[in-house]
């Protein structure tokens, strides 16, 4: 039996693959309509995903097979899908990630920043909270996280070594005048008591250097999640959302923008950074203010972890042209972002007809064009030109190809929803929420999000749900797509949740109840404050408290 059972885990993938479809082919069967095989398409897909029992790239290229077949869209309605505008502005922010990680431009950023705030436990938990958020904002989170983690360990190791040393130092200050002999003779002579005080005082400092390396992991690990909520494409549920909603309500105005994006979600981005770092400096540091920003102290070990940060941004040299320039382009493709439909005035976009992602691809374009340093016009350092700021071979490596396939397999499952009427059958099952306030709607569909999450793909997630919360009942789409869309970025409590979790975790100091203790109080913390968003500069913004125009001609029309 114990064989058994090991062989049928073992071949669990085969199984859930070939077994998925054929239970759940009778709702096909028995109910031969649009809807009802649209929901099997999805069901199937909703399975793969949570399971991953195929490559979540793999799944969602499921649509051009399973609606053509089934007769929900033309094949060539269904592709077109996977290459939209907002795949363009994926790429485009892409490769400004790449350029940005392939001088590290990041790198610099982040000491510099970190050389500023200081050392003492509370200011640099605070720094690198801001740090990792910032970058986040803009690359990945996972080389984010990849990036500050060790940094954030070799300062506290050099704080712990020095520690130690002056604790040693002031036990035995005569010893460092002994011969080794002397030395030997004088430690064994010590009593038991003072040898069962010493362990102690040894053990006691081991717990709170551990204490304070699990509060950094998790630092570190939450602000990259928590930053890349702040801009559209700071995390991929972001650009989902985008792309979602210009598929299903395409006369929307462009009401979700880069500047948009960033005027709702950039606030509640410090409300939950600050809550989190409240939060991690209560659970790892205690509320001792003095003890935790070293108020009135001059600790030597502060000066030597000063010391190495400054040694590694020694170690980056001088700023380089290649560095001048990604951080030229990457400064000029955020001011174009803001200013192409800035709503106070009159932005770019009036002139001339562009979207986000044609500005992301532009910019990005020019890494290839300029070199990555001044040519050399002497004929003895020879012919060689130099080359550009990024190459292919680096965007080749580096570009996470299976993310653009994740964002078209979302967008054709809003289609299929759509033109398959699932959609308005599942508007039509949600109607007796209306009685239910729309605050309280919010907060239970961003716990269910919230709670998915932490055992699903952050991206998955959002492509199964945002189709279905669009028809959810005759409120503002955004009402309950923007709160939801931010909660599935709120995986905070499994290292397998999201890749910077893991990595936190891969360094042997965590446990995954820490992880769960301090995860699931920032879930709600998270949920509470999208909400408080939503409901007031966010409502001011977008005008939620009015169902628009546009989304209830799409409703009609579908």
């Amino acid at each position: 039996m114990d064989g058994f059972m090991k062989w049928l885990w073992s071949h669990r993938n085969y199984l859930i693959i070939f077994l998925t479809p054929i239970l759940f082919l009778p709702l096909p069967l028995i109910i031969p309509r649009p809807e009802a095989k649209c929901g099997f398409a999805i069901i199937v897909m909703a399975v793969y995903w949570c399971t991953e029992c195929l490559p979540l790239a793999v799944t969602a290229l499921l649509p051009v097979i399973l609606f053509p077949m089934m007769g929900i869209m033309e094949s060539g309605e269904v592709c077109v899908q996977y290459l939209k505008d907002s795949n363009m502005l994926f790429i485009g922010g892409l490769l400004v990630a790449i350029a940005v990680e392939n001088w590290n431009l990041h790198k610099r950023i982040a000491l510099k920043v970190l050389l500023l705030v200081g050392v003492r436990p509370a200011l640099l938990m605070m720094g690198f909270m801001v740090v990792t958020a910032f970058l986040s904002m803009w690359i990945s989170n996972t080389a984010t996280t990849a990036m500050m983690l060790p940094i954030a360990q070799a300062i506290l190791a050099q704080l712990s070594a020095t520690e130690a040393e002056k604790f040693e130092s002031t036990c035995f200050p005569s010893l460092t005048s002994l011969k080794p002999a002397q030395i030997v003779h004088t430690m064994a002579t010590t009593s038991d008591a003072v040898h069962s005080a010493l362990e102690r005082r040894r053990q006691a400092r081991e717990q709170k250097y551990l204490l304070l390396a699990k509060g950094m992991s998790l630092c570190v690990c939450y602000s990259a999640s928590i930053g890349g909520t702040a801009t559209l494409t700071g995390t991929t549920p972001n650009l989902i959302l985008k792309g979602q909603m210009d598929d299903i309500y395409p006369q929307n105005n462009d009401i979700i923008n880069f500047a948009s994006w960033f005027g709702f979600a950039f606030p509640n981005m410090v409300l939950m950074l600050v809550l989190a770092w409240l939060w991690l400096q209560f659970m790892y540091l205690g509320l001792n203010l003095k003890k935790s920003f070293g108020c009135g102290s001059d600790n030597p070990g502060d000066r030597d972890a000063y010391r190495v940060m400054k040694e590694e941004y020694r170690k980056l040299g001088h700023m380089t042209f290649a560095e001048g320039a990604v951080l030229c382009i990457f400064v000029l493709l955020v001011v174009l972002w803001f200013t192409r439909e800035p709503g106070f005035m009159p932005g770019w976009a009036s002139v001339f007809n562009g979207s986000d992602g044609t500005v992301a691809i532009f910019m990005s374009m020019l890494f290839f064009i300029i070199p990555s340093r001044f040519p050399q016009f002497s004929f003895s350092s020879g012919l060689q030109a130099p080359t550009p700021l990024l190459q292919w071979s680096v965007v080749h490596e580096r570009m996470p190809w299976n993310i653009i396939l994740l964002l078209g397999g979302g967008f054709a499952l809003a289609s299929g929803s759509e033109e398959s009427g699932l959609s308005v059958w599942l508007g039509q099952c949600l109607v007796p929420l209306k009685s239910i306030p729309p605050f309280a709607i919010s907060i239970i569909l961003c716990l269910l999000v919230g709670t998915f999450t932490e055992c699903s793909s952050n991206t998955a997630t959002t492509t199964l749900f945002l189709p279905i919360l669009a028809t959810a009942i005759e409120l503002h789409p955004l009402y309950i797509m923007l709160p939801c869309t931010i909660s599935a970025s709120l995986a905070f409590m499994l290292p397998v949740a999201t890749p910077p979790n893991a990595i936190a975790f891969s360094y042997g100091q965590l446990k995954v109840m820490d992880m769960a203790k301090a995860g699931c109080a920032l879930n709600i913390i998270g949920i509470l404050t999208i909400n408080l968003a939503i409901n007031t500069w966010g409502k001011a913004m977008f005008h939620l408290d009015t169902f628009p125009d546009w989304a209830r001609n799409t409703t009609r029309a579908s």
